[in-house]
């Protein structure tokens, strides 16, 4: 049996005026989707405890079926994870976004999807800056995500449960001063987003890139901190290979947490512009070689559409997933043998407040040994109305691969 997931993240939605008063899961041509609801089941789950912060951290961990209550720690060292950054028992990994913040607003928490090239000066500089504390570790990644580790030295590390940070993206065209870092140790992570103004607006590079009419990196966001989660591999925990496709750190790094093969795929951007048909592709082949039992492919787009308002955007992004990943994904199960295919979200990501939300999402499961309902579409409204409600969505994993369903 070879099994699938699909993750088109942040796509539920509420309906959008915009859009004829139609979410975008039901604006959207997605035929490949809707059949995989005729031929299967549809239902709601999850994903976010309400005590929890909603984000892919939280989101993705229940999805791949470890509940975040008892597994997760943060968003940052899962990230760490993805880089081979190696954290110590009492180290520290902080989210350090690059981020435009003006007239005390966050104007975008990208800077305007900085280019990789100029992130990594800003970070440079940033790592100069505290060239002489044994504590602090900046590291590039993509863009303007990034990461800033901080190293114990085998003493307690200032931080705690009581520390609380706001991600970026919640906060995007609103007053930041509410959303400045909080608790223990807060003052130092604080002290450096100050120390990060003046040495981002002395950088020639970011002039250039200001005066040519962008948002430009005004100042370093720090979010997200945790120390190394303690999982089980996915192969002792479910007894599948697992292999993971995406664009994203986090979703790398929580691959290689869980034991997966990591596949890179050119053109793969974690944005509107990403190659969706090249992803689709390498899903496909990673079954046809046998790299995995289960092969899962992300996709950032549509919640990159959601933070920025986009409804067009969205269904864009939802109709190009069905059409290059879905469609091929199922039509190459079907032809190989016994399969079960999966599509769904990590969480709701609505249009109108630009962010991550909590509350049910909806799937869509067919395969070898499911009995189909009676859904013929695949959406919120659709999934609302079944009976399968997964109040824990990590549940929603140990029932893909139940051989009694």
């Amino acid at each position: 049996m070879k099994y699938a997931l699909v993750i088109p993240d942040g796509v539920a939605d509420e309906p959008q005026p915009s859009l004829g008063g139609k979410t975008p899961l039901q604006a959207a041509k997605i035929p490949f989707m809707d059949e995989v609801a005729c031929l299967g089941i549809v239902g709601e789950a999850n994903h976010v405890p309400v005590s929890m912060p909603s984000g892919s951290d939280v989101g993705t961990m229940s999805l791949f079926g470890y509940d975040p209550l008892e597994y997760h720690t943060g968003r940052a060292p899962i990230e760490a994870a993805a880089q081979g950054i190696e954290l110590g028992d009492l180290d520290w990994a902080i989210r350090c976004n690059l981020v435009t913040v003006e007239g005390g607003l966050m104007t975008s928490f990208t800077a305007e999807q900085i280019p990789s090239d100029l992130a990594r000066t800003l970070i440079e500089a940033l790592q100069r800056d505290q060239c002489g504390d044994e504590h602090w570790k900046f590291y590039t990644g993509v863009s303007y995500r990034n990461l800033l580790v901080y190293r114990a030295r085998n003493r307690p590390a200032p931080f705690g449960p009581e520390t609380t940070t706001t991600p970026p993206h919640d906060i995007t065209d609103q007053p930041i001063a509410a959303h400045l870092p909080q608790g223990p140790g807060s003052e130092l992570l604080r002290e450096l987003m100050e120390r990060s103004k003046p040495l981002f607006a002395g950088c020639a590079q970011n002039q250039t890139r200001a005066a040519s009419g962008c948002h430009t990196a005004t100042q370093c966001w720090l979010w997200g901190q945790g120390q190394r989660p303690a999982l089980k591999s996915f192969l002792e925990r479910f007894g599948k290979r697992g292999a993971v496709i995406t664009a994203v750190d986090l979703l790398r790094g929580l691959g290689r947490l869980l034991g997966w093969d990591v596949i890179e795929v050119a053109g793969a951007t974690g944005y509107l512009d990403t190659d969706y048909a090249a992803k689709g592709r390498a899903a496909i082949e990673a079954l046809r070689q046998d790299r995995a039992d289960f092969i899962v492919v992300h996709v950032e787009a549509t919640d990159e559409a959601s933070h920025e308002g986009n409804a067009a955007a969205k269904v864009q992004a939802l109709e190009e997933i069905d059409r290059h990943i879905v469609g091929p994904l199922h039509q190459y199960l079907k032809s190989q043998g016994p399969y079960r295919l999966l599509v769904c979200p990590d969480h709701p990501t609505f249009l109108r407040t630009k962010t991550h939300s909590h509350g049910y999402v909806p799937f869509t499961l067919c395969g070898t040994g499911i009995t189909a309902d009676t859904a013929v579409t695949y959406d919120e409204a659709s999934a609302a109305e079944s009976a399968l409600r997964l109040d824990r969505g990590s549940e929603l994993m140990p029932l893909l691969f139940r051989e009694d369903l």
